[in-house]
């Protein structure tokens, strides 16, 4: 871990961010406490929207707990609606158990304005981070089964019983769960007697987020600044760009099937040595062009109902016939040689998987209990004998 303090020239952490405004986030410092109850112990990271921080509960000074601190141009609070709804509920939904707990929640009279805490339950490092502190290797099959069964069941309580799209389904958004304070114990020891790094600036320190150590337990789904109440269909552009669902990408209506959708890319990207769609141009950028001819290439024409639903914007990819017309070529990929991990009845087995969930029609992508009970998800239960097949 670097040491001491960074120079004051050098852009760090949020300073990184396109469009950073110093005085939208509240200034903070280990040590300071909030809402008499929270001392700082450790940032653990940061976005456009907010900065997140390790605390020690001093009402309950064994535990700890995760303070999310928005900036103070949040005009609409939308992720403390969604998780009070959620929380509202009355259901013994297994599945609520993996969608990450709000604790409590305040203001905070910052020196430009004011800022809205979450506290949340803290949890571990994401299965970003997860992939990361591997080396970047895909994680193993058994891993993949266990840690996303939970996740599935998160979702389907969040679109049968909270009635609640997530949108932003990704590997930064599934969080390792924590079974007792050992890690979080060591952490705040390592707070306690290095100096964390920062850069000091005559209105604030910007601290390097320190990253949570490796935990056991099973994850849990986190953010919902995105989310959207499900009970009709939505319109406008969500989903990170290369998880994005065909739908979102043409401008069309959408609702519970863009989860699905993302779902299968943050397995794939996981599983597989390489995301299934890069959307990358020429230039190295983001191109909606490229993602729609890798679709294409992989899944096959859509069916004209699909095109339909947009056809201003579809005709400039497609005719009346869903002949692809746009000057970029359609690559020449498929789902089977996208593949790289699996072969014979395994692979066979996996591809039926995916295909459950992409799909260009929305409402043709599997329900949540489908997939869940999909061979090849269940293949690690069916094998120790905790399942057993039918025939």
């Amino acid at each position: 871990m670097t040491t001491g303090r960074i120079d004051s020239t050098i852009l760090i952490e949020e300073e990184t961010l396109r469009d950073y405004k110093a005085e939208r986030y509240l200034p903070i410092s280990i040590g300071d406490v909030f809402n008499n109850r929270y001392r700082t112990i450790v940032k653990l990271g940061y976005g456009s929207a907010s900065t997140v921080w390790l605390c020690r509960d001093l009402v309950a000074p064994d535990k700890y707990a995760a303070l999310k601190f928005y900036v103070n141009s949040s005009k609409k609070h939308r992720e403390l609606g969604i998780y009070q709804h959620i929380q509202g509920l009355a259901s013994n939904h297994d599945g609520r158990h993996h969608i990450r707990k709000l604790l409590d929640f305040f203001d905070v009279k910052g020196p430009h304005g004011k800022h809205i805490c979450l506290v949340h339950e803290p949890l571990g490092m994401s299965f970003d981070q997860v992939r990361s502190f591997t080396g970047g290797r895909p994680f193993d099959e058994d891993l993949i089964r266990q840690t996303f069964r939970p996740i599935l069941n998160g979702l389907d309580f969040l679109h049968k019983e909270a009635n609640v799209i997530h949108t932003d389904v990704q590997p930064n958004n599934l969080l390792m769960g924590i079974h007792e304070n050992t890690a979080l114990d060591r952490l705040a020891e390592m707070a306690t007697t290095n100096f964390m790094p920062r850069k000091e600036l005559p209105d604030r320190s910007i601290y390097v987020s320190q990253q949570m150590p490796l935990t056991k337990g099973l994850p849990s789904l986190t953010d919902f600044s995105e989310a959207r109440c499900g009970k009709s269909l939505q319109s406008g552009l969500i989903m990170p760009n290369v998880y994005r669902a065909p739908e979102v990408i043409l401008g069309m209506a959408w609702g519970y099937p863009v989860d699905i959708w993302s779902f299968a890319m943050t397995l794939w990207d996981l599983f597989q040595p390489e995301r299934l769609f890069s959307g990358r141009g020429e230039d190295g950028q983001y191109s909606e062009s490229h993602h729609l001819a890798e679709m294409v290439a992989v899944l096959g024409t859509p069916p004209p109902e699909f095109l339909a639903a947009s056809s201003k914007t579809s005709a400039k990819y497609w005719d009346n016939n869903g002949k692809w017309v746009h000057e970029l070529p359609i690559p020449v990929i498929s789902l089977e040689s996208s593949e790289k991990r699996l072969s014979r009845e395994d692979k066979k087995m996996f591809l039926s998987f995916m295909r459950k969930m992409l799909q260009w029609m929305p409402d043709q992508r599997s329900n949540w209990q489908d997939i869940f009970f999909d061979e090849w998800l269940l293949a690690d239960l069916i094998q120790s004998g905790e399942i057993v097949r039918d025939g």
